[in-house]
């Protein structure tokens, strides 16, 4: 059972990329986050700015739909970019490697639904809708320990 952690309600894409900023500055070495929304929502600007803001020469950040996994070295990790919609089934998780970057980097992760019985469970999950422009973000999670403090000031 996740428990939700934080809502932020009525953002423009502007305010997702901040959001994407704060949150990459509390982000450890085996974190995993699990990002769902229709096609649109947000979920690769969330992660572009999260990877942008982590990158010592912020570079260029496509979305990893045909490619399934970009990768970013980063100053003391690697963060793992996944977009699993094209994945047909999740023990293809394995012969991309993701199994072992999600216990030693940082993964974002796109359809996480895809990942089935290995998401792990200190995972936070952010549900994003869209509603005309504005979105909404909700974060949730089964660790809320780890995460409540975590996300304290994000806004």
């Amino acid at each position: 059972m996740r428990a939700e952690l934080l809502e932020l309600v009525r953002l423009s894409e502007n305010d997702v990329i901040k959001v994407g900023a704060q949150l990459s500055k509390k982000l450890r070495k085996g974190d995993c986050i699990c990002l769902s929304g229709d096609i649109g929502a947000g979920k690769s600007v969330l992660c572009r700015s999260i990877i942008q803001s982590l990158q010592i020469t912020p570079e260029e950040v496509p979305s990893p739909t045909f490619t399934i996994v970009q990768t970013y070295p980063c100053k003391e990790f690697e963060i793992w970019h996944c977009d699993l919609y094209r994945l047909g089934s999740s023990d293809q998780l394995f012969e991309l490697g993701l199994d072992d970057a999600l216990e030693t980097e940082v993964c974002l992760i796109e359809w996480p639904d895809r990942l089935g019985p290995y998401a792990p469970k200190s995972s936070l999950w952010i549900d994003i809708e869209i509603d005309n422009s504005s979105r909404t973000l909700r974060f949730q999670a089964s660790d809320t320990n780890n995460w409540k403090k975590r996300l304290e000031n994000i806004k």
